[in-house]
């Protein structure tokens, strides 16, 4: 059996693992393990694909925000706004998210039913308030993730893909992860395994964190008549659904649906797809015309629902990268400066240098 030899290992080549390989450059020999034949399989290759400060609540929004500028200036950010839309009922989660947006210092607008009407053709009258989020954009989230696994690439780091991990054992002072493509010894183990991320941490004997998968499903329709290509992201002030334009006239839509899930490659069910296509058609008068495809990802929370990021309390050099939830790709750069500095006991950079890591620290489950 092949073994390799690293400073840092890293389990997980998604976005997580990617960018805090990139983010370590050259500072450390460090090795991604990968379980499926390509990076990005799961969570980071199944994204809804969006920036927006307002994703994730206010203890996410600052690193958010501080990812933003790195992803404008390496151009895989691209204009769309997005638009909360609330029923009279929503009208209060309006509010509040007004009020956090204020907080945070994200630019907004409050829209009162006329420009509702304008933003979006044929709104159903039950929506009768707004919250216009100018900053949002989409991501690129194919450059972004290939990226970063170009420049670990370069930096030295080297990949193990097919190499599911069987066993993780202390070996003196590090460890020892065997896997079916061969055994990986290394003194620091990084746990960026997203929704595998508590059997992983199970493997290793480290803290019983529970980070607890959850389905969310994904249609791609065609509607008559079809989405503007500049249209803004749609979401529900309570949460109920989301839906933005995709190329040639086509709309991506979610029932926003979080359900429980072991870990695995999951599917979208019947049953939730059909849910969502019949709430669209209650929100705008647009009739779906065709389903073309629908899939469903995987969204990893924290009990808390804030990130993990920092060394275990109880097993020596196992460090968590974890429980990023819906939010990992707009956070990646931000968490990646973070997690290197915290990983390497470095100083944090400017751009994350006012946020508050000890937040996102795995003792505060102890």
């Amino acid at each position: 059996m092949s073994s390799f030899q690293a400073d840092i290992a890293i389990i997980g080549a998604g976005i997580a693992g990617a960018s805090l390989a990139a983010m370590i450059g050259d500072r450390a020999r460090t090795l991604l393990i990968e379980a499926e034949s390509q990076p990005g399989y799961h969570s980071t290759g199944r994204s809804a694909a969006f920036w927006s400060e307002s994703y994730g609540g206010p203890l996410v929004q600052p690193l958010t925000t501080a990812s933003g500028p790195w992803m404008a200036a390496r151009g895989f950010l691209h204009p769309r706004g997005c638009i909360h839309i609330a029923t009279t009922e929503g009208r209060p989660a309006l509010a509040t998210l007004a009020e956090e947006l204020d907080a945070g210092g994200v630019d907004y607008e409050l829209l009162e039913r006329a420009a509702l009407e304008q933003a979006i053709p044929r709104l159903s009258a039950a929506f009768v308030a707004g919250l216009s989020e100018p900053t949002c954009q989409d991501i690129d989230v194919a450059a972004l993730h290939g990226h970063f696994l170009g420049e670990a690439k370069r930096a030295g780091a080297q990949l193990l893909t097919d190499a599911a991990v069987e066993t993780i054992t202390r070996a003196g002072d590090g460890w020892e992860v065997r896997t079916r493509a061969g055994v990986v010894r290394a003194p620091l183990l990084v746990n960026a395994a997203g929704a595998w991320a508590s059997p992983v941490a199970t493997l290793a004997g480290a803290s019983p964190i529970e980070i607890q998968p959850y389905r969310r499903t994904m249609a791609q329709l065609i509607t008559d008549p079809p989405m503007a290509a500049d249209m803004p992201l749609v979401m529900d002030a309570l949460g109920r659904f989301y839906f933005r334009p995709e190329t040639g006239g086509r709309l991506w839509l979610s029932p926003h649906d979080e359900t429980a899930v072991a870990a695995h490659d999951v599917a979208p069910e019947e049953l939730d797809v059909a849910i969502a296509i019949d709430q669209f058609e209650h929100v705008v008068d647009w009739r779906v015309v065709r389903r073309e495809r629908a899939w469903a990802g995987l969204r990893s929370f924290a009990p808390d629902r804030l990130p993990v990021y920092g060394f275990d309390p109880v097993a020596p050099g196992f460090f968590w990268f974890a429980g990023q939830g819906g939010f990992g790709i707009q956070t990646a750069p931000a968490a990646a400066m973070v997690g290197a500095a915290l990983l390497l006991d470095a100083p944090l950079p400017e751009a994350v240098s006012g946020i508050d890591v000890g937040l996102y620290g795995p003792g505060r489950f102890a």
